[in-house]
């Protein structure tokens, strides 16, 4: 590394945008993934779409009970 950088030239905030999503990984176990990719493939549908089907399906039930 240097002693020292010059960064006279430079624009704060260049690269940030607020409006910016962060997507965080998510990891399942082996035969939880083995499965809904079965599953996914057996449907025709990418394992995201289903996976956030069946989520989607999971909050509806879980805010009916509230």
């Amino acid at each position: 590394m240097r002693d020292e950088y010059d960064f006279s030239k430079g624009e704060r905030g260049k690269f940030y945008d607020a409006g910016a999503k962060v997507h965080l990984p998510l990891y399942l176990d082996a035969e939880v993934l083995d499965y809904f990719s079965a599953r996914a493939k057996a449907k025709g549908v990418e394992l995201n779409v289903l996976v956030n089907d069946l989520l989607k399906k999971d909050i509806a039930l879980i805010e009916g009970v509230k």
